[in-house]
C-alpha cells in the first residue's frame, strides 16, 4: 500500500520556520513541502526550489491541496491563525507557545475539537537530549527521592535587536512566553501541575520594553522546580541541577540539534543529535557499595519524534505526545507566574 501524503504549507519563514519545521518536513517520509508564505521576500525559494511562495495565509488555509498548515508566526497572530485555519479544515501545528491567553487556548480547543482538527503545539525541547535523560534518570529513581530541580535557559545578549517581535510590547511577547514556554512545559511534563508558583520578573535591559529575567519557583508536595532565563548572562552556569536523597546531576550546555539545524545539516542522519563528550552531565550518586561520580553520557535528542508523532496522529490515529491541554496548562502557568510577580506573592492553584 503506498504512504499516505501529508501535503503541508508554512506561514512564515523566519528563524523558526527555516531551521526547526522546514528540514523536517522537507526530509521526513510522508510530508510534503509544497506550499510557504512570505509576506515580502522569496528567501524560501532559494532552499526549496520547488516550493511555492504565497503573500496572504489565508491562500493558504484555503488552499484544496494543503491538509496541514504550519505557524511561524509572532505570538500576537498564533490566536486568529489558528482559529481560520481550523475554520478551514485545516489541521495545524503551532509554534510555542501555544496563544497569549488560556481563554484563547480554551476556546481553539474546543474548536478543534468541533471541527476534528487536530492542534499541535511545538514544544521540541522535550526531545533535547539532555532532557531524555533527566526523565531516565527521574524513572529509575537514580538520584533517589528528588529534593530540588532547577532549569536555566540564558543568553548574553545586552543589546535589543531591531525589529525583533519578541521584544516587542504586544501579546506573547517577552522571555517568559519566548523561553520560559519551553521550561515550563518541561518541568509539568516531569512533575504534572505544582501546587503554588511564586515568580520574579523582570526587564533587566535598559529601556527593554519587555520582560528579558525570570525566576519561576513550583511548589510541589515532595520538591521544589525552579526555572530561570535571562538576557544578561554572560558566563552561564549548568543548564540542569537536580538534587535528590541519593544523588545529583548538573548538565551543562545546550542541546547540539539547534545549532546542527541552523548549520544546514539534515535531520535524522548519523550520529543525529549526539553531544560530545566534553559536554556529559556530572552524576554524583550513592549504590550500595559506595559513592560514585562519573560523566553520564546525554542520550541522543531526536526533534523528529514531534513530526513522526504528528504523522502517526493523523494518518494512523495514534495518541498526541504534545497535546493542546498540557499547551493550555503551560499558559496558565505564565498567567500566574505574571499575577504572581504583580502581587509578589505566591499564587496557589487548584486541582479539581
Amino acid at each position: 500500500m503506498a504512504e499516505q501524503i501529508i501535503r503541508t504549507g508554512i506561514i512564515g519563514f523566519g528563524l523558526s520556520g527555516k531551521v526547526f519545521h522546514a528540514p523536517f518536513l522537507e526530509h521526513m517520509k510522508g510530508f510534503e513541502l509544497s506550499k510557504i508564505v512570505e509576506r515580502h521576500g522569496d528567501s524560501s525559494k532559494e532552499v526549496y526550489p520547488h516550493v511555492t511562495i504565497l503573500r496572504d495565509f489565508r491562500e493558504l488555509i484555503h488552499d484544496d491541496d494543503i491538509d496541514l498548515v504550519i505557524i511561524c508566526t509572532p505570538n500576537a497572530l498564533h490566536y486568529s491563525m489558528i482559529k481560520a485555519s481550523l475554520e478551514a479544515g485545516k489541521h495545524v501545528v503551532v509554534e510555542k507557545p501555544f496563544v497569549p491567553t488560556s481563554v484563547e487556548a480554551d476556546e481553539l480547543i474546543q474548536l478543534s475539537e468541533d471541527s476534528a482538527c487536530q492542534i499541535f503545539v511545538y514544544q521540541n525541547r522535550r526531545w533535547d537530549g539532555d532532557f531524555l535523560t533527566i526523565q531516565k534518570l527521574l524513572d529509575q529513581q537514580v538520584l533517589g527521592d528528588l529534593l530540588e530541580y532547577e532549569s536555566h535557559f540564558d543568553r548574553y545578549r545586552p543589546e535589543l535587536p531591531a525589529n525583533a517581535w519578541r521584544d516587542e510590547d504586544k501579546p506573547g511577547g517577552g522571555i517568559v512566553y519566548d523561553l520560559g514556554s519551553h521550561l515550563i512545559d518541561q518541568a509539568l511534563v516531569l512533575f504534572g501541575i505544582p501546587d503554588a508558583v511564586f515568580a520574579d520578573i523582570k526587564a533587566q535591559r535598559k529601556e527593554s520594553p519587555v520582560d528579558d529575567y525570570f525566576s519561576i519557583q513550583l511548589s510541589y508536595l515532595s520538591h521544589t522546580a525552579i526555572l530561570k532565563a535571562g538576557m544578561m548572562v554572560m558566563e552561564p552556569g549548568p543548564r540542569f541541577i537536580l538534587h535528590g536523597r541519593k544523588g545529583s546531576y548538573v548538565k551543562y550546555g545546550l542541546d547540539p540539534q539547534e545549532a546542527a539545524l541552523k548549520n544546514g545539516l539534515i535531520p535524522g542522519t548519523a550520529d543525529w543529535g549526539r553531544e560530545n563528550e566534553d559536554q556529559w552531565g556530572i552524576l554524583h550518586y550513592t549504590r550500595e557499595d559506595g559513592a560514585d561520580r562519573i560523566k553520564l553520557e546525554t542520550r541522543a535528542g531526536s526533534y523528529q519524534r514531534f513530526y513522526e508523532n504528528v504523522y502517526d496522529v493523523l494518518v494512523n490515529d495514534t495518541d498526541i505526545i504534545v497535546t493542546p491541554q498540557q499547551a493550555r496548562d503551560v499558559i496558565r502557568i505564565i498567567e500566574l507566574s505574571f499575577e504572581s510577580n504583580a502581587a509578589r506573592e505566591i499564587r496557589q492553584i487548584r486541582k479539581d
